[in-house]
């Protein structure tokens, strides 16, 4: 069996540092706001390119904390509009909803998935006041368009980064070495005003539970979201803010301070996988995924070279997403023949039951992609034979 993801083997590879670091917290008596979170945000926070990060219980929480704190501090109130993509999971949507905002769905590029710069100005009303961009399968989603519209209007830009932990925005000549980390600036998570990141287990940048963090360069910001995630106290039984209970715990920031290192060049082993699946792949009917045009070497989009995908930083392939007109059929095929799929996802947001008020909304894009796509296996621990089997199943469907 090819696992979809293989998680014992990913937090193998980290032995025994992982478990010192764990026992190192247990035998520290410490295990809330202490050393290592301290430690993990500073050192997140020069990764990442940003001047504050906040760690908080999770992905969700984190793009929640962002929303409630721009309405504590009279940037928003209830009732105002944040434009969102479409095609995103549905915890981008409960973060807006859960702030009693408006989300304003805005139909994705069939070619990266992500939100269509294009189609963004004319949901702007005079009660947006935010962009949401979701960074979704691990591809950034920057462009000139969103930077404009936000500034035409005084709309802050929120980015959801839970899938694209690493991502660069900017084309570089070499694959990354092992062990090197690219500079801050330019990573995704440091482009907008804030951002929400999630460390959850499956993630390239994975805890061994929950996790999450939010990243700013705003000092207002940050400290509302730093008070609110700690039921709203600015010290101890003096709370300033209606709060939460939203925090990274102890032994989560250990084990993301054993991996972080290492993150630059785990990406880039999922290039590899992204660039063999790429190369080989040559089902007529499965459609390969795209990198966005400013960021393939190419001025265009679709799929890509293996020599341009080890190149653009701009992807860092937490899922290598396809699409076929049979999902499901090829689905269990690839199950009856021994391969792990996900579908990433099968029902949009607005279908939702939860959202039953936006069902009614005409959005095809959306609708076909959440159709039509399926995940194949990749992470830094897939070698690539098991990507030739992969292939070689994949290419005999019919």
């Amino acid at each position: 069996m090819i696992k979809f993801l293989d998680l014992q083997k990913i937090t193998s590879s980290f032995e025994p540092e992982l478990s010192l670091a764990v026992a190192r917290v247990v035998r520290s008596g410490w295990f809330l706001l202490g050393e290592e979170t301290a430690a993990f945000e500073k050192e997140f926070a020069e990764f990442i390119g940003s001047k504050h990060c906040i760690g908080t219980a999770n992905g969700l929480d984190a793009l929640r904390l962002i929303l409630k704190a721009y309405i504590e501090i009279g940037v928003m109130e209830e009732g105002d509009e944040i434009i969102v993509p479409a095609n995103t999971f549905i915890a981008t949507i409960l973060a807006i909803t859960d702030n009693r905002l408006r989300p304003v769905f805005v139909e994705p590029d069939i070619e990266t998935y992500n939100i269509d710069p294009i189609l963004i100005e004319q949901a702007v009303t005079d009660k947006t006041k935010a962009i949401i961009v979701v960074h979704l399968y691990g591809q950034a989603c920057w462009y000139a368009e969103i930077t404009e519209i936000a500034k035409k209007y005084n709309l802050k830009i929120i980015e959801d980064n839970a899938q694209a932990a690493g991502a660069v925005t900017m084309m570089h000549s070499a694959p990354v070495a092992a062990g090197t980390q690219v500079p801050g600036p330019g990573r995704t998570g440091s482009l907008g005003d804030a951002a929400g990141h999630s460390f959850y287990p499956g993630k390239n940048l994975g805890a061994l539970g929950d996790g999450g963090a939010v990243t700013t360069d705003d000092d207002e910001l940050a400290s509302a979201v730093r008070s609110i995630a700690n039921y709203g106290s600015v010290q101890k039984y003096v709370h300033n803010h209606k709060g939460l209970n939203s925090r990274l715990d102890e032994i989560q920031a250990a084990v993301l301070r054993v991996k972080l290192p290492r993150l630059d060049a785990d990406n880039q082993l999922r290039r590899v996988i992204a660039g063999f699946y790429t190369s080989n792949i040559c089902n007529p009917q499965i459609v390969l995924p795209g990198l966005a045009k400013q960021d393939s070497g190419k001025g265009e989009q679709g799929s890509h070279s293996p020599d341009v995908i080890l190149n653009t930083l701009s992807h860092v392939w937490h899922l290598f997403v396809i699409r076929h007109p049979e999902r499901d059929r090829l689905r269990k095929y690839l199950e009856e023949n021994d391969i792990q799929t996900l579908i990433h996802y099968p029902v949009p947001p607005h279908k939702q039951r939860a959202y039953a008020e936006y069902s009614h909304l005409n959005l095809p894009v959306t609708g076909k992609i959440h159709r039509e796509v399926l995940s194949l296996p990749i992470s830094q621990v897939m070698t690539l034979d098991e990507a030739g089997k992969v292939v070689d199943i994949v290419n005999q469907f019919r």
